[in-house]
């Protein structure tokens, strides 16, 4: 009898388990994909009411601040810890595994495989403190590196500075690198929105041509490169990949040249937003890359050397 009720409770703290994973995931698909625009409305919307003292104030601070996520950012680790981001990691589970020590003395640049809908994995290892990336390479910081224009959306942009976040905008990169001392971890989605228009599970494309910018900036500031894969990143959604000139895809590359990311046409598992549960293990490899640069007549000539 005791042995039932054992089992009876191990089981009910499991499935009281899995809905705290469920509803952790569920806010973070929501935050993925209205929280920018719910904020940019709610502001907008309240220009109009008794309470517009309030997002008049808010928009003359982000003016003022309007650069901050151009100089390095303003993390805290408040919100990288919260207690959502481990039953979040759990859902799938995300695991960061290390194939080598990182030098706290140098400074990193991450590129990361494959997008997927949502970078999981990478948002997961490299967004929060949940992870034990702080353990697996003590001493370095990483720093995710995303849209730009989503430091414009006013609130949200404060959300993601929190975690962390900072533009992917050569601005930004350059002085993060050069002017923060070093230990940092620069983690750039490689592929980015194209990458994501790939994702399905079973295949796995990297889209790498005419996206060698990050090498360059490697050799700019003598940062190493680490190669970071996130394995079952495309098994979590799946979606319908049009077939390239095809007249949905044209309307997907447009969009994504006026806003900068593209609309995929995807459906998870339950109540079709929450992706599936399947593992998600990235790999970081670093390797290292020495600062060779010459400048002649105005141009550079610059040569990649691996080891």
């Amino acid at each position: 009898m005791g042995t039932d009720n054992e089992l009876m409770g191990k089981e009910d703290r499991s499935q009281w388990k899995e809905l705290i994973e469920d509803i952790s995931v569920l806010q973070w698909v929501f935050s993925f994909l209205f929280l920018g625009a719910a904020c940019l409305l709610l502001m907008i919307y309240l220009m109009f009411t008794s309470l517009w003292l309030f997002p008049t104030l808010y928009f003359s601070w982000q003016i003022y601040d309007w650069h901050t996520p151009e100089r390095g950012g303003r993390r805290t680790k408040f919100v990288r810890n919260w207690e959502v981001w481990k039953h979040f990691r759990d859902y799938f589970p995300v695991k960061l595994v290390k194939t080598a020590e990182l030098n706290p003395s140098k400074n990193y640049i991450m590129g990361c495989h494959p997008h997927g809908i949502m970078c999981v994995g990478a948002f997961s290892c490299f967004s929060t403190d949940r992870n034990g990336f702080a353990e697996t390479f003590p001493g370095i910081r990483p720093v995710l590196a995303i849209l730009a224009g989503l430091f414009r959306l006013p609130l949200f942009r404060e959300y993601i500075l929190a975690a962390g976040l900072l533009p992917v905008s050569k601005k930004s990169l350059d002085y993060l690198l050069s002017r923060t001392g070093v230990s940092n971890a620069v983690v750039i989605i490689i592929g980015g929105a194209e990458e994501s228009l790939t994702s399905s599970p079973g295949v796995n494309t990297v889209v790498m041509k005419h996206r060698k910018g990050f090498v360059r900036l490697a050799l700019e500031h003598g940062a190493d490169l680490v190669p970071v894969y996130s394995f079952g990143e495309n098994e979590l959604f799946q979606q319908v990949v049009l077939s390239e000139g095809s007249v949905g895809r044209r309307l997907q590359a447009l969009f994504k040249q006026i806003m900068g990311f593209a609309p995929c046409l995807f459906t998870g598992g339950r109540w079709l937003l929450l992706p599936y549960r399947r593992p998600v293990t990235t790999w970081a490899v670093p390797l290292l890359c020495l600062r060779l640069a010459v400048h002649l007549r105005n141009r550079w000539i610059i040569t990649t050397v691996y080891t």
